[in-house]
């Protein structure tokens, strides 16, 4: 699996020389997330693509032209819920190829791995851009839904494995600092993939098909740098001066050992920790689809001062309450963001078990809590709540790949993690529909606007408590399902042992500076445009304070 044409690519060619150092790996993965996180930010694009045919306004489609000859149709505009298919496959996609090709990427490494999505995420977006100038739906699923989706799966969990190898002491942090890149990286994409529209547009074009080009071709530098810059430790290596815990109660859920992929799907743990992340996730991302529409139905009027509900407010009205529940959505988006970094490195010193009880217990009180601070006009407590609610949702996400490190083993780590993000795609399916079609019940039923999330916060809560119920339920792995030194053996990468990576704090002075040049150097190239979209979004934000 591991021969190719392109030597460089070998697993065997990345593995650490002495003198690197650790901290190059990070920014590495957070260069490849940044990027294939603009799959949350894609929605910048519907209306614009919903004109793409009349440009100022949308050419509506026959009412006898279904879902399926729109795929195919030149002569009439897409509407926006047909454009939302990508979204869906995004993370339909994600899930199963990083199921299906995550035993791959253990034997061949996280480079060709990278590169290999950097292809598929980038070349999918070219695509796409074809499928616009053609008018064809159904290119652009194939290329930003269908291959795009499978470059986001090996993208996310190209750097799992290898950050946690080179991080056995801050799991939580490591993966924490890479899984954040993904949630941030719509607060880049969307504000560049804005301005990109308005420089492109012109009398007879959106500027929607020039916008992937230049923003795919921007994400592949980025990618591919990402990518070449990966390596893993050899066998065996630690940090200097730092020893496996000692504590009997910590030591018994982090295991010295590993289990193979092949057999995670017969192991009860495995199952356990799926439902732990699909409720979480579930409850969570139903919650950021209907963020914007549940603030303004809440409080109508209240946003802007004025005594009305929403159904009583004026077109003007509803405008102003829109851009004040945008800056609310961009705060959650801080919130989900800050969240996977916090959360995951919390959790190096809580445990993982108790992180996620503290996700449960804390998230099914704010839940709870919803109906009444809506009920008595509190915005503070409502906003708050769901601040709180977003960054546990970002922190499960984060805190899952150490938590599966520290009962299966880091050998397989990243497999064991693509199939796992199985629940992910249930949850992306399951989460939305009970949020949406309780919506819309409750609305049948002649609710007020401001009442019709109640039951579903209720719901939701449930769902968490389902969650807890798996976690409480989680004990170290039995011994039998480890894997035995000869399969070891067998899975080892040739010449692991050949080039002992060594600590910089062992290295002579001269190459530490080195060493930290180009670390300060690698980390301001992805710092600097996250805070240029951190700045963007906390603009948008403003505008829900002031």
């Amino acid at each position: 699996m591991t021969n190719t044409p392109l030597p460089f690519l070998d697993k065997k060619r990345i593995i650490a020389t002495p003198g690197f150092n650790r901290w190059l790996v990070p920014p590495a993965a957070l260069a490849i997330h940044l990027c294939i996180g603009m799959a949350y930010g894609f929605s910048v694009f519907w209306l614009p693509l919903s004109k793409a045919i009349g440009i100022k306004e949308s050419i509506p489609c026959p009412a006898d032209i279904g879902f399926f000859q729109e795929l195919f149709v030149t002569t009439c505009d897409w509407k926006i819920s047909t454009l939302g298919w990508m979204y869906t496959l995004f993370f339909v996609f994600l899930g199963s190829s990083a199921a299906v090709w995550g035993g791959w990427l253990e034997h061949v490494g996280p480079r060709k791995a990278g590169v290999v999505s950097a292809f598929c995420w980038c070349g999918g977006m070219l695509l796409s851009a074809l499928g616009i100038y053609l008018h064809q739906f159904w290119i652009m699923l194939l290329g930003s839904g269908v291959i795009g989706g499978m470059g986001l799966g090996l993208g996310y969990i190209s750097p799992v494995s290898t950050l946690i190898k080179w991080f056995p002491d801050r799991r939580g942090m490591a993966t924490g600092m890479a899984i954040m890149g993904f949630g941030g990286g719509a607060m880049i994409g969307s504000p560049l993939a804005t301005e990109l529209m308005k420089f492109f547009a012109s009398p007879n074009d959106v500027g929607v098909m020039a916008t992937f080009i230049v923003m795919a071709a921007i994400y592949f530098v980025f990618m591919m740098t990402g990518a070449l810059s990966y390596r893993i430790p050899p066998e065996n290596w630690q940090p200097a001066g730092w020893t496996p815990p000692s504590n009997p109660k910590t030591k018994r859920m982090i295991t010295e050992h590993h289990v193979h992929v092949k057999n995670v799907f017969k192991i009860k743990q495995f199952w356990l920790l799926w439902g732990v992340l699909c409720m979480n996730v579930s409850a969570g991302i139903g919650v950021i689809g209907m963020s914007s529409p549940m603030l303004q139905e809440v409080f109508g009027g209240q946003l802007i001062g004025i005594s009305k509900t929403y159904g009583e407010l004026d077109k003007t009205q509803l405008a102003a309450i829109a851009s004040i529940a945008a800056g609310f959505t961009a705060l959650l988006s801080l919130f989900n963001i800050g969240g996977r970094f916090f959360w995951a490195s919390l959790s190096d010193k809580l445990g993982r078990k108790l992180t996620f009880i503290v996700f449960f217990v804390i998230g099914g009180m704010l839940y709870l809590s919803i109906p009444e601070s809506a009920a008595s006009g509190n915005k503070l407590l409502f906003v708050g709540a769901f601040c709180l609610i977003l960054s546990m949702y970002g922190g499960g996400f984060a805190t899952i790949p150490a938590y599966l490190a520290d009962l299966f083993g880091t050998l397989n780590v990243g497999a064991i993690h693509g199939r796992l993000l199985t629940a992910w795609a249930t949850a992306g399916i399951l989460g939305p529909v009970i949020v949406n079609y309780m919506r819309e019940y409750q609305l049948s039923l002649g609710l007020p606007r401001e009442q019709i999330y109640n039951q579903t916060m209720m719901i939701l809560a449930g769902m968490l408590m389902l969650g807890l119920l798996c976690n409480l339920l989680v004990r170290p792995v039995a011994d039998k399902w480890f894997m035995k030194e000869e399969e070891l053996l067998a899975e080892q990468t040739p010449g692991d042992k050949k080039n002992p990576a060594v600590a910089p704090e062992s290295l002579p002075s001269k190459h530490k500076a080195g060493s930290l040049l180009l670390a300060v150097l690698a980390w301001a190239i992805v710092i600097i445009p996250l805070s240029w979209g951190i700045y963007k979004t906390a603009l948008n934000v403003s505008k829900f304070f002031s």
